[in-house]
């Protein structure tokens, strides 16, 4: 196993850092899991303007970050060479001293690279790191948000927080707080569900979801269903007769967060939702298939419960498939409404 040194910047060198760029150019999940670095980076460089690049789909997640001076786009999903220009001449135009980068891309390295940045810290994996100053190791069997934080390791020795946060505005919040006032008047606990996720894989059967939808809403439940537009259908498909809200693809992210900060419970896949959870501090019960927990993408709250099955094709991916490669999607089938139910009553003292 090849080591690598740390080398520690000394105060003086600290101080020049006046201008830092994070980079994530990935999932929505993925932003949201950078918060802690981008909290941790302002509090070791006061002093300093930080911004961030994400995707323009994630952008919605950073507003109202304090610690954020500005977010730059990298539009790559429509023409990534267009796009790839474009950015490159922002980033040159600002003038980055520093640029820390969890995404280990080779896209990502080459504009921190093309931009001038003198100082370029990154991961020692993949062909990416060619392009980085200083290369620091992928901890393995750490939470994602703990290896996030290890790129700050150069400038200081402190255990800092991994509970990511979110910005909902006052106007999000009392929007949300009218969105639930009449579910939640009629009900005895609101419970969010989004039962989509960008991979086939990691989704629980919707047969499932709607059999365990019909039981709590039988024992008075109230159901908020979340996702995007795309899973408004999917969410119509499952709702049960009364007391539920379908509000997939009707609310940013941000808004999306704050309704589920107003719920007793999210229950999801691995997804973006789940991180969503996470950072306003919902409990959050999930559904863990083609991945597992070490890989480093699990809940980080103490109460939250994850729901898999021990099998010897697991993890099959880290990140999910459109298809079983086995054919029989165990992972997934193999998790029952009714055990799930029975962990809803159990938190809820319905047992």
């Amino acid at each position: 196993m090849i080591k690598h040194r740390i080398i520690q910047f000394t105060e003086d060198q600290q101080k020049e850092f006046r201008k830092i760029l994070i980079i994530q150019t990935a999932f929505i999940g993925d932003v949201i899991l950078i918060t802690p670095l981008i909290k941790a980076t302002k509090k070791i460089f006061p002093n300093s303007l930080i911004d961030v690049m994400v995707i323009p789909q994630a952008a919605n997640i950073l507003k109202n970050n304090s610690n954020i001076r500005s977010v730059i786009l990298f539009d790559k999903r429509k023409n990534k060479l267009s796009a790839f220009f474009k950015t490159l001449r922002e980033l040159k135009n600002n003038s980055y001293d520093l640029a820390l980068t969890p995404h280990s891309s080779v896209t990502t390295s080459l504009l921190m690279y093309l931009a001038g940045v003198p100082v370029r810290i990154g991961f020692a994996r993949w062909t990416a790191q060619l392009l980085l100053t200083h290369k620091l190791p992928h901890l393995k069997g750490k939470l994602k948000i703990e290896k996030n934080l290890h790129l700050l390791s150069p400038f200081s020795d402190e255990k800092f927080s991994v509970q990511t946060e979110l910005f909902p505005s006052s106007e999000m919040k009392e929007k949300a707080n009218d969105l639930l006032f009449e579910i939640k008047s009629n009900t005895e606990k609101v419970v969010a569900l989004a039962p989509g996720s960008n991979w086939f894989t990691k989704r629980w059967p919707i047969s499932y979801y709607k059999e365990l939808v019909h039981k709590l809403s039988n024992q008075n439940y109230g159901i908020v269903f979340i996702g995007s537009a795309e899973e408004w259908e999917i969410c119509n498909e499952i709702r049960p007769d009364h007391n539920y809200i379908n509000l997939a693809g009707k609310l940013s992210l941000l808004e999306s967060a704050a309704v589920i900060s107003g719920c007793d419970l999210m229950i999801c896949n691995d997804s973006g939702a789940m991180h969503l959870a996470n950072a306003v501090k919902t409990e959050v019960f999930v559904f863990f298939g083609p991945t597992v927990q070490s890989i480093g993408y699990s809940p980080i709250g103490s109460k939250d419960f994850v729901f898999e099955v021990d099998l010897k094709c697991r993890p099959c991916s880290s990140h999910g498939t459109n298809e079983c490669k086995l054919g029989h999607h165990n992972c997934m089938k193999l998790i029952k409404s009714e055990s799930v139910l029975q962990k809803v009553n159990e938190k809820f003292g319905k047992i």
